[in-house]
């Protein structure tokens, strides 16, 4: 376990912290770029709530919105410009981790001249790593992505078809204002699909990481447990605040960086979700519902002492009777039942995808992170034809 862990994001944590918004903006600038998607925030009154806040410090703001649920270059192309031409000196990500994910884009983006894309991996490496970026503030509105309190963002190159990603330290947000109440609002789809990213956010760095982890395990085997228990209430009744504060606090430490330290993550779920979604605009939580099952019955024959301790530590199944790998199966049908008890899809069949461009999907997938000779980096590595097949076994 060789590693560096640093995360600066400051957290505000708690019901009704949405009123510090204009305290901490203030802090960073006095004219702020407001990023929102497709306008939830306006009809929830969440972003009228942000203004009055920003008001009330003397935060003038301009608005960048409808930034798309999977969200595009363009739209940081957009943005940048906005905050270019308005002389804006701190962002506010207000909305889901889509939102947060440009935000943070346009942040740097706002300081390069060059094509924002630039800065995506969709080769091996980043064309250009930016040097300097506007703060950001993030108010996330869904429990999903852990995106307010990591450094990196994923975004979808529309005429290419191509969804990658940025890591990169600048792109932390200096702080997440985290406020469960707004997260009451969501409906039980995207209530369900957001517990499904958070458990895979786990899962990846569980499954494809090192050996000798142990204390990472259990940290990831107890927020599985947890997201399972209250993302259940959460989705059975979305006022229930105490459940949607614990899966709001899930998702952050899902992927603010402490579950995975020392474990060397890869992520070939999320890898083949992204070729997906690329091509279909996929809720993405949605499509790791599909992705994580399937892939996880094809990765079980190769280590099934590890979804054999899955199966045990989470959902409790006897080893009794039974090898490895029959236990590792079992624990993987117990999870795709907990999916299709909150309301996920588990087929591509019930999100209208067909067989057409399994190899399209497949090559996409090994793009950004691969071996030498092209495999889809995980435990194990995966050949087109072994993400085709985990694909066929999705339908």
């Amino acid at each position: 376990m060789n590693f560096e862990f640093q995360n600066p994001t400051k957290i505000i944590f708690g019901a009704g912290s949405l009123v510090q918004l204009g305290e901490v903006v203030s802090e960073y600038g006095k004219k702020a770029m407001i990023v929102i998607g497709g306008g939830s925030v306006k009809r929830t009154g969440v972003f009228d709530k942000a203004v009055e806040s920003l008001k009330a410090e003397g935060v003038h703001y301009v608005e960048c919105a409808d930034v798309e649920p999977n969200p595009r270059i363009t739209s940081v192309v957009r943005g940048a410009q906005i905050a270019k031409d308005e002389k804006c000196d701190v962002i506010i990500a207000l909305g889901g981790g889509s939102t947060m994910d440009a935000a943070k884009v346009i942040g740097a983006a706002a300081f390069y001249d060059g094509n924002p894309w630039n800065m995506i991996l969709h080769g091996q490496e980043a064309i250009y790593v930016p040097t300097k970026t506007l703060p950001v503030i993030t108010v996330p509105t869904l429990a999903a992505t852990g995106s307010e309190a990591n450094c990196g963002a994923v975004i979808t190159n529309d005429d290419t078809k191509i969804k990658s990603f940025i890591q990169n330290p600048l792109l932390f947000p200096k702080v997440a204002i985290v406020d469960p109440e707004l997260t009451v609002s969501v409906p039980q789809d995207h209530t369900a699909y957001g517990v499904c990213d958070i458990i895979t956010h786990v899962m990846e760095g569980y499954f494809n990481g090192v050996d000798g982890t142990p204390i990472q395990d259990r940290f990831a085997e107890g927020v599985i447990i947890n997201a399972i228990e209250y993302g259940r209430k959460a989705v059975v009744d979305g006022n229930d605040l105490e459940a949607r504060g614990l899966v709001q606090w899930a998702s952050i430490v899902a992927l603010n960086g402490w579950v995975q330290a020392g474990v060397h993550m890869l992520a070939p779920m999320h890898m083949i979700e992204h070729a997906l979604s690329a091509h279909h605009d996929l809720t993405h939580g949605a499509g790791l519902a599909i992705i994580g099952p399937a892939w996880m019955r094809f990765a079980a024959r190769h280590r099934p002492e590890r979804f054999a301790q899955f199966a045990q530590r989470v959902f409790n199944l006897s080893p009794k009777g039974k090898d490895a790998l029959t236990l590792g199966m079992e624990g993987i049908e117990a999870y795709e039942a907990f999916l299709r008890e909150i309301g996920c899809p588990t087929k591509l069949t019930e999100v209208g995808i067909g067989d057409e461009l399994f190899e399209q999907y497949a090559k996409d997938a090994a793009l950004v992170v691969r071996d030498e000779e092209g495999r889809l980096l995980g435990r194990p590595p995966m050949t087109t034809k072994d993400i085709v097949e985990v694909l066929k076994s999705a339908l």
